[in-house]
């Protein structure tokens, strides 16, 4: 994948559907839980500690289902320079910087998962 698949046309979060959609430069577009976000957020903390920071997601997060709460309620999307973005949660939380390398490889879609299985 080269680094303009890896950079997105277009960022929008539905409140009320609970998603945040992205098209990437290859016009691939993908669907993002809020859920899903928050349980893989990079950042230290949520991580474990800065020796678990990685620029792939967690293995398992796939798996990981976060309850509705404040924690999972997203409130804005702010950018960082030009290689990613900061979600800011109706808890607080505000650390993790999610890279556009990030979220594609965290593309939750089955054509995703199974490119990121080879």
């Amino acid at each position: 994948m080269n680094m303009e698949h890896e950079k997105p046309n277009s960022i929008q979060a539905s409140r009320k559907k609970g998603i945040v959609e992205i098209e990437w430069g290859d016009s691939h577009k993908s669907y993002y839980s809020f859920s899903l976000l928050r349980g893989a957020c990079p950042c230290a903390f949520c991580r474990g500690g800065h020796e678990e920071m990685s620029s792939e997601p967690p293995e398992g997060v796939f798996e990981v289902e976060m309850p509705d709460s404040p924690a999972t309620h997203l409130v804005g999307i702010e950018p960082v320079g030009g290689y990613g973005a900061m979600l800011v949660w109706e808890d607080g939380h505000h650390d993790g910087i999610y890279t556009w390398h990030y979220l594609r490889a965290l593309c939750p879609c089955e054509e995703c998962r199974g490119n990121s299985k080879k």
